[in-house]
């Protein structure tokens, strides 16, 4: 049996919170959600497709037919110097 009589050890001082690994991880996760979160709306808004035209056709054209038709009228028009 041991009885000495030693001092006992001072525990030592807390430390921050900043300190501990798994704190960073908790913060980290949603923190990194946000950010992503933040930047998708920032390509989407800056990158936003033009808005359609929803007028009506005129008479005798197809509507869903127009995009087709300008793309092939524009890739069949000859280059202006």
């Amino acid at each position: 049996m041991n009885t000495s009589t030693a001092p006992a050890a001072t525990p030592a001082a807390p430390q921050p919170w900043w300190r501990f690994g798994m704190v960073w991880l908790v913060i980290g996760g949603p923190l990194t959600v946000v950010v992503a979160g933040i930047a998708t709306a920032v390509i989407a808004v800056r990158g936003a497709d033009p808005v359609l035209d929803t007028r009506p056709a005129p008479a005798g054209k197809v509507q869903a037919e127009t995009p087709a038709m300008q793309g092939r009228n524009h890739a069949a028009t000859p280059q202006q110097p």
